[in-house]
């Protein structure tokens, strides 16, 4: 099955989790696909497995990426390679800051200006960004540095639609609360722990309904952009409202 006029995609962090289930699936709907990530062994395990196209670099060596784009014609980006942490912005380091917004802005600003003058001359592509709730929505416990990072992806995604109006580029922004990914592991240190507290009391999504979600936007009509998609476990809300009791006496 091919889905055209797309040919090729590349994917970025795709050693595991929901870029590694995304390479799985567009393969499965005929693309040849790129895929990045810094873990080569785990990329060549992939490419043994679907036949992808291995580039085992980090989404912020701009140079890197752009060695693919001169190579080869990308019909579909997604920008999918992420980090996180813990704690709140008083909490977090210089080179958290530096880290968060290298991989989870930066680089997505910087592929998106690489892949789009290519796109523009055969005036077809399709851009996916994978945000997250945390770009929408305000709750405790999130690290003020990711929810910086994913509200910028988010409106990078508004403004290009406006940027690319007449043209056959269609801008997509999937935008997922809790996925089981290894990511929770890497924040607290304790895969197992991580298990145990985030994931076996709970029913969350898992990165095949992402990579499922990814299928549908690029397969759909020509006509149709899939312009933004929310995508929750069905036991999970999100906002609410909160107070905290006034204090008494004088600080």
């Amino acid at each position: 099955m091919t889905i055209q006029p797309y040919h090729t995609a590349l994917v970025t962090g795709a050693s595991s989790g929901i870029g590694a289930a995304t390479v799985r699936k567009l393969r499965e709907l005929g693309l040849e696909v790129h895929a990045v990530a810094r873990n080569k062994e785990r990329l060549e395990e992939l490419a043994a497995e679907t036949g992808c196209i291995v580039h085992a670099a980090s989404v912020a060596d701009c140079t890197a990426m752009q060695k693919i784009f001169d190579n080869v014609d990308i019909d579909v980006l997604v920008n999918n390679a992420g980090q996180s942490r813990t704690g709140n912005i008083a909490d977090t380091t210089e080179d958290d800051v530096d880290a968060l917004v290298d991989i989870n802005l930066r680089a997505v600003l910087q592929l998106t200006r690489l892949a789009l003058p290519g796109m523009m001359v055969r005036d077809r592509g399709h851009i996916i960004n994978i945000s997250s709730i945390a770009g929408h929505y305000a709750f405790a416990g999130g690290n003020t540095v990711y929810h910086a990072t994913k509200a910028g992806v988010h409106s990078l995604s508004q403004q290009l639609r406006c940027d690319l109006y007449g043209k056959k580029i269609r801008v997509t922004e999937i935008s997922p609360a809790r996925v089981e990914t290894e990511v929770f592991g890497r924040l607290i240190g304790d895969m197992e722990e991580a298990q145990r507290r985030f994931f076996a009391e709970y029913d969350s999504l898992l990165p095949e309904d992402l990579a499922n979600a990814i299928a549908f936007a690029v397969s759909s009509p020509q006509r149709m952009n899939v312009s933004f998609m929310e995508v929750l476990p069905t036991m999970q809300v999100v906002g609410g409202l909160n107070f905290a009791k006034k204090t008494t006496g004088t600080p």
